[in-house]
């Protein structure tokens, strides 16, 4: 028989423990997932009072200031992640001499 009856902890984590626990690894996505949604619902909010500007010119000034959230904040993350993993050490690690 194979042990692929078997279960482990993990197959019985909930949504919202795999959620903080992905949000303790990478802590700028969840920043960059708030930030497109802010922005989005700040851009529907703002399709009612747009004035004479075209639907499509609004709808892509929109897209772009959603994707330049999350882009950023992966960009950050990454960053951060670089920082975490080579220079922090490099320079605070003193058991290594």
């Amino acid at each position: 028989m194979s042990s692929d009856n078997q279960w482990s902890a993990d197959e019985d984590e909930g949504q919202l423990s795999r959620l903080i626990r992905k949000s303790r690894d990478s802590p700028f996505v969840p920043v960059g997932v708030a930030g497109f949604v802010t922005v989005v619902s700040y851009g529907l909010y703002k399709l009612k009072h747009r004035q004479d500007q075209k639907m499509s010119i609004h709808l892509i000034h929109m897209r772009i200031a959603a994707q330049g959230f999350v882009v950023g904040a992966v960009t950050l993350g990454v960053l951060y992640s670089m920082y975490k993993d080579y220079i922090r050490p490099r320079f605070f690690d003193v058991s290594k001499k």
